[in-house]
C-alpha cells in the first residue's frame, strides 16, 4: 500500500532574526513525518503560499516513498520551472521525503547514499574585522578551534553600510551599499599580503567576491591574489556572466568556487564539463533539495570538480544536516561552509548565549568538534523541530537592504 502523504505543514520561524521556512510532511502512519528546508529568507511568504496553495493538494494521497516521481511532478506541474521560489518549495518537500525514507529504513541518511567515505566533515568559517589586526585575531580564534580553512573579509564584501552615500556619488544618488571596485581590489590584495605576513602559510584562506565587481575586474583581483595561495576564490563573476570564467581560467591559476545563485543544471553543466571551476557551491534548497544535489555531486565527480555547498545562516539546521549527510558519502567532497551552528555539548554556556533560541527550536543539530562537523546517527536527517518554541520567533517581511549594492555612480550592482 505504501506510505501516503496526509498533510503538508509550513513552519516559518526566525529564532536568530533570520527568516527560516521548515516543511513538515505528515503521513498516514501514526507519528511518521519528515522535515525539510524551504528557506528563501527574503521571499518566505511566497514560498509558503506555493506550498500550501498548490503543492499540498497536488501531493495529498501520493506515495511518500516515490521521491523521484514526486520531485519531477512538482518541478513540471507549473509548466514554467527552475526558479528560486519553486525550487525552495520543492526542496522543503524533497528533504522531508528523504527524512521519511531514512526513518522507514531505520538509518541515517548518509547510509542510504552508500555509507561514509569519511568520519567527519572539515568546515570553513568566516572571519571579518574592522582592520587587519582584528581580522587576524579572529582567524587565530577559529584556528585554535581546529578550523584549517577560513574565509577572510574586512568590512563585509567591500562596500560601506547601507544608507551611506559617498561624496563621489552624483547629486540625489539613491541610498545603498556603495562599492568602489578598484579600491576594493587594492585593499583586498593588501589584506591578504598582511594575513600571510602575520599568520604564515599554514592556514588555507578563502575570499568571497560575492559577484560584486565586473568580470574583467575579477580577473584583475584573481591575478593579484595568486601570491597568497588561496584555497579558492568564491563567486568571482555574476550569474549572468559565467562565460567570463574561460577568460579567468586562461589568465589565472587561482582555484575558483562558483554557484551560490545557481538554479538549474543549464547553469553549471558547461562549467563542470569544461572544468572552468574547481568547486561547485550551490545552495541546496535553491536547486530543489537533496535529489538534485546528489545528482549534481555525482556529475561533478566525473570531472574532478569538488563540492563546497553553500552553508550560511539563512538556511535552517535541517538544510545544514542535508549538506553534511551528502558530504559524508561524497568522494569528491572539498570543504563545507559552516555558519557556526553547534549543538549544546560544545562550550555550552557560551553557545547558549549565542544560539540559545535556535537550540530551543531545533534538536539534533550536527555536532562541531575540533574543526570537523559530525552527523548524529538518528534515522533520516536526524533533526527535529519544537513547533511550540518556533512560534515564539515569528518571521518578518521587511524590505531587504543589504542587496541594494551600488557602483560609485549610484547604479545598482549585483549584490
Amino acid at each position: 500500500m505504501g506510505v501516503k502523504i496526509k498533510k503538508i505543514k509550513v513552519i516559518c520561524t526566525a529564532p536568530e532574526g533570520i527568516n527560516l521556512v521548515v516543511v513538515k510532511v505528515e503521513t498516514d502512519q501514526p507519528g511518521l513525518y519528515g522535515l525539510g528546508c524551504a528557506t528563501f529568507a527574503y521571499r518566505h511568504l511566497t514560498v509558503k503560499h506555493l506550498l500550501e496553495t498548490y503543492f499540498e493538494p497536488l501531493l495529498a494521497g501520493k506515495d511518500a516513498e516515490n521521491i523521484e516521481e514526486l520531485w519531477q511532478l512538482m518541478h513540471q506541474n507549473g509548466y514554467w520551472r527552475n526558479g528560486p521560489i519553486e525550487n525552495n518549495a520543492i526542496s522543503g518537500i524533497d528533504m522531508a521525503l528523504w527524512d521519511i525514507k531514512g526513518k522507514l529504513a531505520g538509518m541515517p541518511l548518509y547510509q542510504l547514499f552508500g555509507g561514509k567515505v569519511r568520519e567527519g566533515i572539515p568546515v570553513y568559517r568566516h572571519a571579518d574585522g574592522r582592520d587587519l589586526e582584528e581580522l587576524c585575531e579572529n582567524i587565530a580564534r577559529f584556528h585554535e578551534m581546529g578550523i584549517q580553512t577560513i574565509r577572510c573579509q574586512c568590512g563585509g564584501y567591500g562596500g560601506e553600510g547601507y544608507g551611506h552615500t559617498p561624496k563621489t556619488a552624483p547629486v540625489n544618488a539613491k541610498p545603498g551599499v556603495y562599492l568602489d571596485a578598484q579600491k576594493y581590489i587594492r585593499d583586498t590584495t593588501a589584506l591578504f599580503e598582511g594575513i600571510r605576513n602575520k599568520m604564515g602559510d599554514e592556514i588555507q584562506l578563502v575570499h568571497d567576491v560575492h559577484e560584486r565587481i565586473a568580470p574583467a575586474e575579477a580577473i584583475q583581483l584573481a591575478k593579484a591574489l595568486e601570491p597568497y595561495h588561496l584555497f579558492f576564490l568564491e563567486d568571482p563573476v555574476p550569474l549572468e556572466q559565467m562565460h567570463w570564467l574561460r577568460q579567468l581560467r586562461r589568465q589565472s591559476f587561482i582555484p575558483i568556487a562558483q554557484g551560490e545563485l545557481f538554479n538549474n543544471p543549464a547553469e553549471w553543466r558547461t562549467l563542470i564539463t569544461e572544468q572552468l571551476i574547481d568547486f561547485i557551491r550551490v545552495h541546496l534548497s535553491q536547486i530543489g533539495g537533496i535529489t538534485p544535489g546528489r545528482k549534481l555531486q555525482t556529475f561533478a565527480e566525473q570531472f574532478g570538480v569538488r563540492t563546497a555547498w553553500h552553508g550560511p545562516g539563512d538556511m535552517s539546521p535541517i538544510a545544514h544536516a542535508a549538506n553534511i549527510h551528502i558530504d559524508l558519502a561524497a568522494s569528491n567532497f572539498g570543504v563545507q561552509e559552516w555558519s557556526g551552528i553547534e549543538p549544546p555539548n560544545f562550550v555550552i554556556q557560551k553557545l547558549r548565549s549565542q544560539h540559545g533560541a535556535l537550540l530551543e527550536v531545533f534538536d539534533g543539530l550536527p555536532e562541531f568538534k575540533d574543526g570537523y562537523v559530525y552527523a548524529n546517527d538518528r534515522p533520516g536527517l536526524g533533526v527535529d523541530i519544537n513547533e511550540t518554541e518556533a512560534e515564539k520567533y515569528p518571521c518578518t517581511a521587511e524590505v531587504t537592504t543589504w542587496t541594494q549594492t551600488r557602483r560609485r555612480d549610484g547604479a545598482l550592482q549585483t549584490p
